[in-house]
């Protein structure tokens, strides 16, 4: 079995396009410093959060459900509360169930959750939790040591 580690080096190495729920538009808050980080390594970046239309020059969805199918998902990145990522990877467990594009779950640093595992896991997703993709792209794909974004 993948530990978190080689987990996580693989989503980052190969799935690029993620969908963001929790994407904010603060500018000092990770929620929106990861997503952008990420855009800028080539990432194509879905921000989804329910007041906002269109933020980075992309357009922005309400939830997971009301994604389109034509827009093609490979990882759900969550910057929600622990409590709030059950619903939401159930979310994407049908999603992926109806449209077969989502292949990891991602709980950002200071996330995680038995039941969003056990849900991932079993559905056959891919899965990280409390680790920030930032700085786990800075570890695994430059080989630095990451900084505060």
């Amino acid at each position: 079995m993948q530990n978190m580690d080689q987990i996580a080096e693989k989503i980052l190495r190969n799935y690029k396009r993620i969908a963001v729920v929790g994407f904010s538009r603060s500018p000092e808050k990770p929620a929106r410093k990861v997503p952008k980080f990420l855009l800028s390594r080539g990432y194509e970046i879905i921000p989804v959060n329910p007041r906002i239309d269109h933020d980075l020059g992309r357009k922005a969805y309400p939830s997971i459900e009301e994604i389109p199918e034509d827009v093609k998902i490979e990882v759900v990145e969550i910057f929600r509360p622990s409590e709030e990522t059950p619903e939401i990877v159930r979310q994407v467990v049908e999603r992926k169930k109806r449209v077969g594009d989502v292949k990891a779950v991602w709980l950002q640093e200071g996330i995680r959750h038995p039941e969003s595992r056990r849900l991932a896991e079993e559905a056959g997703l891919e899965y990280v939790e409390d680790r920030c993709m930032y700085k786990e792209y800075i570890r695994h794909i430059e080989g630095k040591e990451p900084v505060e974004l």
